[in-house]
């Protein structure tokens, strides 16, 4: 097993620090994560159920396409700019009326 997070003890650095330290880089190395998934052993989905899921999703989506074509449904605000025309944002003193 190789060591993820190693912490060496500096001057000094009282032993609170020290498991602070540690701490904050287990959780960034993401240690907790993986060891809390792997804590119970879980069985790979068959083909066959995968192959259901997939098409049970594709129909679910073609669905809520065609309800939101016919307007039942509200067009999800779609974040970023992927695509999209992105309106620059003003400047520092844009937009301030000037008084003289």
């Amino acid at each position: 097993m190789t060591v993820q997070a190693e912490v060496v003890k500096s001057g000094n650095e009282n032993p609170l620090a020290t498991i602070r330290k540690f701490s904050r880089r287990v959780q960034g190395a993401g240690l907790v994560k993986t060891l809390r998934a792997r804590r119970y052993f879980s069985r790979d989905a068959s083909k066959k159920v995968k192959k259901k899921r997939a098409l049970k999703m594709i129909k679910r989506r073609a669905e809520y396409r065609q309800l939101v074509k016919e307007g039942k449904i509200a067009e999800p605000v779609r974040r970023g700019t992927h695509g999209h025309v992105s309106v620059p944002k003003p400047g520092f003193g844009d937009g301030t009326p000037i008084a003289r």
